[in-house]
């Protein structure tokens, strides 16, 4: 090679490497964008789940069991199924993506870490969701796997000391979202320069209503996780539905509820939000 191919051949391997940094990046988006639908469907569907809950209609569990059940009724269930299975598998690899490959002095080890356990949560959502697809069933429902984990844990050296402290680290990140949400925390990672001012406020409600109802139903399902630790009686832990359940036996009644699922289906629109306008 000749002194003047030589920067050639440099520039082209540059460019070969550019484009294909350019490929990776693209296809990561794609892929986290695909998980915010996927989580939004969900959302929406719980939400709606839990109005006929507290309106007495309905007998689908208000959790993800329940969502994904009422999907598979649907005309092409099954087809919709595989696409959410397929929108929980991109989730997966986006925040997989994140923990491993990400840079920058903003991501720090704990940041990190949060995206692989959020990684490893829809990677088991999307083999649960492909294997009801394919037929195969989804288990027993979120209310008795919560009463069987904690049970369990119980069983072991140290075991109520554990199931305490999940409980509080559980009604720890509901606190957290909510007040996240409260203080608009999410803004900073959406292109709100991309948006109108009439968007912006529209998105700014989802946000923070969705984000203080997710995190209320966290932080309920972490105090019963945390009774179950005190009082040694894993039938007190409860999942997603059985939670949103309790929210009628308080003296707002129903309502409580009403306002708690209306708040998850916002939630639920601006995960379908940040599908558009997130920054990934």
């Amino acid at each position: 090679m000749t002194s003047s191919q030589a920067p050639q051949a440099q520039g082209k391997g540059r460019s070969a490497g550019s484009a294909a940094h350019t490929a990776k990046e693209e296809t990561l988006t794609a892929a986290g964008r695909a998980g915010f639908m996927a989580r939004g469907v969900v959302y929406v569907l719980i939400g709606a789940l839990a109005i006929q809950m507290a309106l007495g209609s309905g007998g689908e569990s208000a959790d993800r069991q329940g969502a994904l059940d009422q999907v598979a009724e649907q005309p092409f269930g099954k087809v919709m199924l595989w696409a959410l299975a397929v929108g929980f598998g991109c989730m997966a690899l986006w925040r997989g993506s994140r923990a491993v490959l990400s840079r920058g002095p903003e991501r720090k080890a704990a940041s990190r870490l949060l995206d692989g356990g959020r990684a490893i949560f829809y990677a088991s959502v999307c083999w649960i969701t492909a294997r009801f697809a394919a037929g195969g069933g989804q288990g027993s429902s979120g209310n008795a796997k919560s009463k069987d984990w904690t049970a369990s844990v119980l069983k072991l050296s140290y075991g109520q000391f554990l199931v305490g402290a999940g409980g509080c680290l559980l009604i720890g990140i509901g606190v957290v979202l909510a007040i996240r949400a409260a203080m608009r925390k999410f803004l900073k990672q959406l292109d709100v320069a991309a948006m109108s001012h009439r968007t912006r406020q529209i998105v700014t409600g989802l946000g923070v209503g969705g984000g203080v109802a997710r995190g209320t139903v966290f932080a309920a399902a972490g105090i019963f996780i945390l009774i179950a630790a005190v009082q040694f009686d894993a039938d007190e832990a409860k999942g997603v539905d059985a939670t949103l359940r309790s929210f009628t036996q308080t003296p707002a009644g129903p309502w409580l509820l009403v306002a708690v699922a209306i708040g998850l289906i916002l939630f639920g629109v601006f995960s379908f939000a940040s599908a558009r306008w997130r920054r990934l």
